[in-house]
């Protein structure tokens, strides 16, 4: 197969052992820049550009879009659809990830644990906001933070009346989560692919620090989900429609609760914490399903 990934970087881990996985198993593989791309959009030859070049068919693309990028990179994504080549991940799907207020409505509407969450647009709202999610302590998000950026822990209730002022005066969209006390400053990232969870990984904070993320210096090590978690951690990317999703995942004393569906994890973390081959995977779900996509549409 001849595989498009769309990646700003190639020299990332991520991107470099997507490419190794695929040339092991014989396929091609060329590495596209999104923002270096331009479409040709009309109804009888859509096609894509780039450098004055433009590029040949498409067995398979592999979407690795950074938040950042999101508008103009699902519009590329959608140009490759439109030119029917198989996509791991649709760009309805990630378009819909990356919006986490509406991330956390269609999870909310699938009957999915989550920390109870509240959305206000104005300061008259605040006192009614902080109670909807049990009180302080509490975790106030900017929607359009990544890797936990944007994200303040209130732990009394004038500081959270604060930091909503602040955010709300500064014209953010923020929203606000209960804090889950009994999860310890720990979650959990499972990886599926398809029907499955194919690799999970507990990340867990450093000490003074309630985000688990591993950019903010959180480690990661191999964990043993219950049936419940994978069970929740599928139904969260089939509620997005995502084929590939990194789902993480808070353990409560109600039961796993979604925290965020992330439809470009990354594999550095994932890999080394529990040394499965998650690039290999990967590779191997798109061979078995671009082929029954390409007999169906055939």
């Amino acid at each position: 197969m001849r595989i498009a990934l769309l990646s700003r970087n190639e020299r990332l881990y991520s991107s470099r052992r997507i490419i190794a996985a695929a040339e092991a198993r014989g396929h091609q593989v060329d590495v596209i820049d999104i923002l270096s791309c331009y479409m040709n959009i009309n109804d009888q030859n859509p096609s894509i550009h780039v450098k004055g070049q433009e590029l040949p068919p498409y067995d398979a693309v592999i979407p690795r879009i950074g938040a950042s990028n999101t508008f103009y990179g699902t519009a590329v994504l959608r140009q490759f659809e439109m030119m029917d080549c198989y996509s791991l991940n649709g760009s309805l799907a990630i378009a819909r990830s990356r919006d986490k207020l509406r991330s956390m409505q269609l999870l909310s509407r699938k009957g999915i644990g989550l920390p109870v969450t509240g959305f206000a647009s104005g300061p008259g709202d605040i006192p009614d906001l902080i109670e909807m999610v049990g009180g302080a302590p509490l975790v106030i998000k900017l929607l359009e933070g990544t890797q936990g950026i944007g994200v303040v822990l209130a732990e009394t209730r004038k500081a959270a009346e604060s930091v909503l002022e602040a955010f709300m005066g500064l014209k953010a969209n923020i929203m606000v989560q209960e804090y889950i006390k009994e999860a310890g400053g720990a979650d959990i990232r499972c990886f599926v692919i398809g029907d499955k969870v194919i690799a999970a990984m507990k990340r867990q904070a450093p000490e003074g620090e309630f985000r688990s993320n591993i950019h903010r210096g959180g480690s990661a090590s191999l964990v043993k989900l219950t049936k419940d978690e994978r069970a929740t951690a599928v139904k969260a990317a089939k509620a997005m429609g995502l084929r590939l999703a990194g789902v993480d995942i808070l353990r409560s004393n109600r039961g796993p609760l979604v925290m965020e569906v992330n439809s470009s994890p990354g594999l550095e973390g994932i890999e080394r914490a529990t040394a499965n081959d998650v690039a290999n995977c990967i590779i191997e779900y798109i061979e078995n399903n671009c082929r029954r996509s390409s007999r169906v549409n055939g």
